[in-house]
């Protein structure tokens, strides 16, 4: 039990799916995981442990933004023992060629600031993905023909952004989608040796302004959390 995770030691497995909305993260365990059981409420911040095809998974929901990630992800490695650590969620297109319901492999996440920027004095340090989970969601992605995009992605610190300037700069370098937590996530992953990855899917687009629609959301999100899965328990 930690300050925002009320979990006994043994009712979170080593493998964590990341969701930001707790809601989602009742309702992918609840679609996905047998034997789901309730591990967590703290703050309204829902947890669920359950089986996918004979393995434990946790599903907990880590809030918007790197800060509120970067609690959920500190406790889940130093005090549950947490060996691989998977966002999923949502995020905003940025190439024109980044569709709508298209999921995004993040490789590396480029960030402004986050919650670890400050151990680094003048260093930039450049956070990515771990490469086993990253090829291992390509293949599941290809299997299922999926249409992916794997690449960089921006993770922003501001949900509503006046720097039109700074969109336009990370579109010129190739990023492919923003979102607001994966930069910590990889860099903590990195710091105390766990894998992880983000598994995206895009809701909506900056140029174009297309936006899925609510209804949507729940098919097109499946599809993100099987290849989270897959990708998580490929060598097993």
């Amino acid at each position: 039990m930690t300050i925002h995770i009320s979990a006994k030691q043994e009712d979170i497995a080593d493998t964590v799916l990341m969701p930001g909305d707790p809601y989602r993260a009742k309702w992918a365990a609840e679609t996905f995981l047998t034997n789901v059981k309730l591990v967590n409420e703290v703050r309204g911040m829902l947890g669920f442990t359950g089986i996918w095809n004979g393995n434990s998974v946790t599903i907990q929901g880590s809030g918007m933004g790197m800060p509120s990630l970067s609690i959920y992800a500190n406790e889940l490695i130093k005090d549950y023992g947490v060996k691989t650590l998977i966002r999923i969620g949502s995020c905003g297109g940025m190439q024109p060629y980044v569709g709508i319901r298209d999921i995004i492999l993040a490789m590396t996440a480029t960030t402004i600031n986050s919650p670890s920027s400050s151990i680094f004095n003048e260093i930039n340090f450049a956070p990515c993905a771990d490469y086993g989970l990253l090829t291992a969601a390509v293949l599941a992605a290809r299997a299922k023909r999926a249409k992916i995009h794997v690449g960089g992605i921006y993770s922003s610190d501001i949900f509503y952004s006046e720097r039109s300037d700074l969109d336009d700069q990370m579109v010129r370098h190739g990023i492919l989608g923003v979102e607001m937590e994966a930069a910590e996530l990889y860099t903590l992953a990195a710091r105390y040796g766990r894998r992880a990855l983000a598994v995206l899917t895009v809701s909506d687009h900056l140029q174009t302004g297309a936006a899925l629609p609510p209804n949507d959301r729940e098919k097109t999100f499946a599809e993100m959390v099987e290849i989270a899965l897959e990708a998580a328990f490929e060598k097993e």
